[in-house]
């Protein structure tokens, strides 16, 4: 690319629009207004109309992720939805990143178990509008997947998959998952295996595209400077020409541990990687906020954390600890990490069992909770002070269907959460005594 080009991009007004979005679009977005309806195709839209910045945020989301993969085919729903923005309709990956590039535009994605996600950003002028979107629709309607690109991305994520197989944080995640979820497609990692890489080829990426980019499968989330006419007529154009195969089937439930299981790996770090937890929540779990607050004040509030507190700052033992629920279409991971030298790896992990023990047995204070909801509501805002975060909720919202009032119910959901509900769902849904304990650089196996 040359000067001449690097200058037009860094000059082009989103550029220089997208460095104001933060600063704007925080006073925007109080009250969030969610229009829902279906195009011809029978994809689902979700749209926010907002006319403060010149910009158009567009996501179009699938349910082709890394669970519709098994032991045979791990990676091959990721790299399929890598090629598809790497050559569509006979454009090559440096003709589709030029053309985005010349009006300004952003081409991004998400991926998980659950979901492949294709996002694009772009001013909502006409010239570079309808440029980036004919780029973006025959991204998601025209994949080529290139043979030659196809074999020279297999390398590059063979090659990677072979550097992460040595890290302790690579190891400790794909034996924990696979721990967690022995019998269950969220086992997989997400980038497959090198094996499986290696082996796959054009026609198993056609046939992958065919059977999970369906239209009646599309989930299209927008948020931007159209009106709602204009965002109707923009999900036809994303949508029409998607294949028209039927419902992908749903995800299989996730069967529970019934015994613990502990795995010891044996590493040169210094540190010992610890992972332990057990199957935790779906989207839409009617205990949600209940775990969400308590989790809050057991391990996902940082410094203010009890795990911090007990096993960080008390004692010592750790560089880091955290718990998080992870909520997905079926049991997500409930999952508590630390870090450690080895030499005190047994008694961190035990102080952080004796602090979990306690607090599912005892529940929470009148005054931890008070604070937990304190910050809980004080930091929405930022969750939602710029267009891409509301995507963000927007591709969540549509995609595990979702209340179109989530977002303006979600502080008084917090705020009616009791002490009693948390220690309740605590003691109901995790299993100490069932979890799957993880430990990579463990002394004794050394």
């Amino acid at each position: 690319m040359n000067l001449q080009k690097i200058r037009k991009i860094s000059e082009h007004p989103l550029m220089i629009i997208s460095v104001a979005l933060l600063a704007l679009s925080g006073n925007v977005q109080a009250g969030v207004k969610i229009q829902q309806w279906q195009t011809s195709t029978g994809a689902e839209v979700y749209f926010v109309e907002n006319h403060h910045l010149p910009i158009i945020d567009v996501s179009v989301n699938f349910s082709a992720g890394s669970a519709r993969d098994d032991a045979e085919t791990s990676g091959l729903a990721s790299v399929t939805k890598y090629l598809m923005t790497l050559g569509a309709a006979g454009m090559s990956d440096e003709l589709i990143a030029n053309k985005m590039a010349d009006v300004g535009a952003i081409l991004g994605g998400d991926f998980d178990a659950d979901r492949a996600s294709f996002k694009l950003r772009t001013l909502s002028s006409e010239q570079e509008k309808s440029q980036a979107m004919d780029v973006f629709a025959k991204i998601l309607q025209q994949p080529d997947f290139p043979v030659a690109v196809l074999e020279r991305e297999k390398a590059r994520i063979v090659a990677g998959l072979q550097e992460s197989s040595t890290q302790p944080e690579s190891i400790s995640n794909r034996a924990f998952m696979m721990a967690l979820y022995p019998d269950h497609p969220y086992r997989l990692d997400e980038s497959g295996d090198v094996d499986t890489v290696a082996k796959i080829r054009r026609e198993d990426l056609k046939n992958f595209y065919s059977r999970y980019y369906g239209a009646k499968e599309a989930v299209v989330a927008m948020i931007g400077d159209m009106t709602r006419e204009q965002a109707m007529a923009l999900a036809e154009k994303l949508t029409v020409g998607l294949p028209k195969g039927g419902s992908a089937p749903n995800i299989p439930p996730v069967a529970l541990p019934v015994k613990a299981k502990e795995q010891r790996i044996s590493h040169p770090a210094s540190q010992s990687h610890i992972l332990l937890g057990y199957p935790g929540i779906k989207r839409g779990d009617p205990d949600l906020f209940p775990l969400h607050v308590g989790n809050y004040i057991l391990g996902g509030g940082g410094f203010v954390s009890r795990l911090t507190e007990e096993v960080r700052e008390k004692r010592g033992l750790v560089y880091s600890v955290y718990s998080y629920f992870m909520p997905m279409a079926e049991f997500g991971p409930f999952q508590i990490g630390l870090q450690t030298k080895k030499e005190q790896a047994e008694s961190a992990l035990q102080l952080v069992r004796d602090t979990l023990d306690k607090f599912i047995q005892h529940g929470v204070t009148e005054v931890e909770l008070k604070a937990a909801k304190s910050n809980i509501i004080g930091g929405f805002p930022m969750r939602i002070d710029s267009n891409n975060k509301i995507l963000d909720y927007l591709n969540v919202i549509g995609f595990y269907k979702l209340p179109l009032n989530y977002l303006d119910t979600y502080n008084s959901n917090i705020e009616k959460v009791t002490a009693a509900q948390i220690k309740n769902a605590f003691a109901r849904r995790i299993k100490p005594e069932q979890f799957v304990t993880v430990i990579v650089g463990d002394p004794a196996t050394q």
